[in-house]
């Protein structure tokens, strides 16, 4: 593959995450390891990954509450969760939340890799590993250097405007939870940081009026959906 896939380990066992992550990146990937709940979450809103490993009971923000907080904002990443426990209800609950696969301690480095390696199969994002771009109608959007750009124009997003565009494009077509994205931009869903994101989509509705077939729509009491009609 050229460009590696980049994985968002957290594990708050320090040796096992060490372990993992020391594995991991020697099977050719790409790792960035957090050692409590509340980190992975901060570094999946802040990167871009393709796959997501949890442990299930970690400090500050278990397992679960994050894969629920990361599907409220990407509903298609793989994510793996590992515990300790075997309790049928665990492991209910995981897939509940959109858990693509399950491995319960203690397991082998390679069995764990094999996991990943067959997700990645079955979901097709080793194809495209870093999906820094999106098409959105005639615009082209790249996140990485928070460029916007339709024909010859060009337009460079403020750090929020991106973020929240980026948000939009990964679900395209669908309904972008507002309080989620609230909570994955400015860390708190409070009213006044509310009408900051209004501000803002008011903003992105703007440069997008540059394409008639692109509308950012308020689905009432839920949030936003970027419709593409192209």
């Amino acid at each position: 593959m050229s460009e590696k896939i980049k994985i968002l380990l957290a594990e708050d066992d320090n040796n096992l995450g060490s372990l993992l992550d020391s594995f991991i990146k020697a099977k050719g990937y790409e790792v960035e390891l957090a050692r409590n709940g509340k980190i992975a979450l901060e570094r999946f809103n802040e990167g871009n990954f393709q796959f997501v490993i949890l442990d299930v009971m970690m400090p500050e923000m278990d397992g679960f509450t994050v894969a629920k907080e990361i599907r409220a904002v990407d509903s298609k990443v793989p994510i793996l969760f590992l515990t300790a426990k075997t309790m049928k209800e665990d492991k209910l609950e995981g897939f509940a939340l959109g858990a693509d696969d399950y491995l319960t301690k203690p397991f082998s480095m390679e069995e764990l890799v094999a996991r990943i390696e067959a997700i990645l199969k079955r979901t097709n994002t080793n194809e495209k590993p870093l999906n820094t771009s999106y098409t959105i109608g005639k615009f082209s959007f790249d996140p990485e250097t928070r460029m916007l750009r339709i024909g010859d124009e060009e337009n460079k997003l403020t750090t929020k405007e991106n973020h929240l565009l980026k948000l939009l494009a990964k679900n395209k077509n669908e309904v972008l939870d507002r309080q989620a994205a609230l909570r994955s931009i400015w860390g708190d869903d409070n009213y006044f940081n509310g009408r900051s994101m209004d501000v803002y989509i008011a903003k992105l509705r703007k440069i997008l009026k540059a394409d008639d077939s692109i509308e950012i729509m308020n689905v009432h009491g839920r949030g936003f959906k970027l419709i593409d009609h192209s």
